[in-house]
């Protein structure tokens, strides 16, 4: 299993895009992100997101570490 990278929000949020979510509401410093067939996620709109978080977003989004990798390309 490869490393998790520390990305910002803002990179996280174009990754979602690429496989389906889209942005449905912000409200404070939370981005909220829908897919039609997965469940929805809260993403902080921080400038780095710290690996443990993105784990658990990851998790939720049912994505895989690799999978992310590919999607970062």
């Amino acid at each position: 299993m490869p490393k998790l990278p520390i990305l910002s929000a803002k990179e996280l949020v174009k990754i979602f895009e690429k496989v389906g979510y889209s942005i449905v509401r912000q409200k404070g410093s939370h981005i909220r992100m829908y897919h039609k067939t997965k469940d929805s996620i809260t993403i902080p709109n921080h400038k780095t997101i710290g690996r443990g978080l993105l784990k658990k977003i990851l998790r939720d989004s049912q994505i895989t570490s690799s999978d992310l990798t590919k999607l970062m390309k």
